[in-house]
């Protein structure tokens, strides 16, 4: 007898897992990954080991599937992807429907990963990387010119680590974790110190402060660290994480996927935009007015670093968080005086608020760091986002991030060039 829906006079289809797998386009293994996140329910087949679906909530989730893959018409077109990772809302956001903020300012780095990628906070967890897979990202690293930037680094690190993964194509959720938690450590310990032999083991942000400047490590600053790392975690859709999630359609594996986030962030409006940040402050410090400052940088016809953000009307509230940790400590109060100048200065003409990069470029200023230190601090935290919406696209429909091109050229037959 077919199963009966509660309260119901009509009889509830269900599905095995084969026939959901395929009304959905999916191998069997995403089905279960569904039901993990909470987008599909299941009830287990009496006294068997398999699962059945109720066919209603398939086909719901394969028409929601077909229309994001289609676009959205009411976003002019636009691609839009559904997600449980990221709310931005009223100038304030959310990771899996908590306060980003208050996550950043109560646990570490590495808890939040592990919040973003399951659910669930893994308290006193720390990411640690075997030897060999260190060891081969730190040879592969060192052979770069000194001048190499830290998002190649990084990248070229990312790329080494990944040879050294037999089972990186394995793209199930509980490989691929296995792979993130290890790979962010491996990113931190490929990267060369600066002055001293810097921290291996411990939370992220003490391993990785000895890689951004020679200034011996105090906890208040280790711990601010620790919060710009929980802050920058995810931020919706952003360019890089499009890429990524781009890469993870096409069934890239995890590192593959982060090595694509990473090129997309050198970009100077993306991962880079906190050390031209970094430079304007240090000018501003130099001649000890914003005024000038920024009056050059308007004559030169660029725009003013580290202000501004199309997501919020306000205040980035990842900015005013760092800004009232850096408040803490007493080596930032040239530093934060700066910001704050630039800011005033430029409000004088036009409402333009402080946003992240300005606040990482206070951070870095204030703890010694050369300017690209930000890009590092920004990659870096941002791996761990990179892969929860790897995670979510696995979940999806292969190549479904496809676009179609809207042709603007000559129209054919066109002749031959000679």
């Amino acid at each position: 007898m077919p199963d009966q829906a509660p309260g119901s006079s009509h009889p509830e289809r269900r599905l095995s897992t084969k026939e959901a797998a395929e009304l959905l386009g999916v191998k069997p293994e995403t089905v279960y990954a569904y039901v993990s996140r909470g987008q599909l329910g299941s009830r287990r087949v009496p006294g068997g080991r398999g699962s059945t679906f109720d066919a209603r909530e398939v086909e719901a989730l394969a028409r929601r599937n077909r229309r994001e893959s289609a676009g959205s018409p009411a976003s002019g077109g636009e691609l839009s992807v559904r997600t449980r990772i990221t709310l931005i809302e009223k100038d304030q956001y959310y990771f899996r429907g908590v306060d980003a903020v208050e996550l950043a300012a109560r646990h570490s780095y590495e808890e939040i990963a592990e919040w973003l990628w399951t659910g669930r906070l893994n308290a006193g967890i720390t990411f640690t990387a075997p030897d060999p897979s260190v060891e081969i990202a730190r040879r592969a690293v060192s052979a770069l010119p000194e001048h190499t930037d830290p998002t190649d680094r990084l990248r070229v690190a990312a790329v080494a680590a990944a040879t050294a993964d037999p089972l990186r194509f394995d793209l199930s959720e509980e490989a691929v974790l296995g792979a993130a938690r290890t790979l962010i450590p491996t990113l931190v310990g490929a990267l060369p110190p600066v002055l001293y032999a810097p921290k291996e083991d411990g939370p992220l942000a003490h391993r990785l402060w000895g890689r951004l400047t020679p200034r011996e490590a105090d906890e208040a600053s280790l711990d601010v660290l620790d919060t710009a790392l929980g802050l920058l975690v995810d931020h919706d859709l952003a360019a890089s994480t499009l890429a990524v999630r781009v890469a993870a359609s096409a069934r890239a594996h995890a590192y593959a996927a982060v090595s694509a986030g990473l090129g997309v962030l050198e970009g100077p409006l993306h991962g880079a935009a906190s050390g031209l940040a970094h430079r304007l402050i240090e000018q501003v410090l130099e001649q000890g007015d914003a005024g000038p400052v920024i009056a050059g940088e308007l004559r030169a016809g660029r725009r003013i670093p580290g202000l501004g953000h199309r997501l919020y009307s306000g205040e980035d509230p990842r900015a005013h968080a760092l800004f009232a940790r850096l408040a803490e400590l007493p080596h930032a109060g040239p530093a934060l005086a700066a910001a704050r100048d630039i800011v005033d200065t430029t409000a004088r003409h036009t409402a333009l608020h402080a946003n992240v990069d300005l606040a990482l470029a206070a951070l870095t200023v204030s703890c010694g760091m050369p300017a690209n230190a930000g890009e590092t601090v920004f990659a870096v935290a941002r791996t761990a986002g990179w892969i929860a919406h790897a995670l979510e696209e696995y979940t999806e429909r292969p190549l479904r991030m496809r676009p179609e091109g809207q042709y603007v050229g000559p129209r054919p037959p066109q002749p031959l060039p000679e």
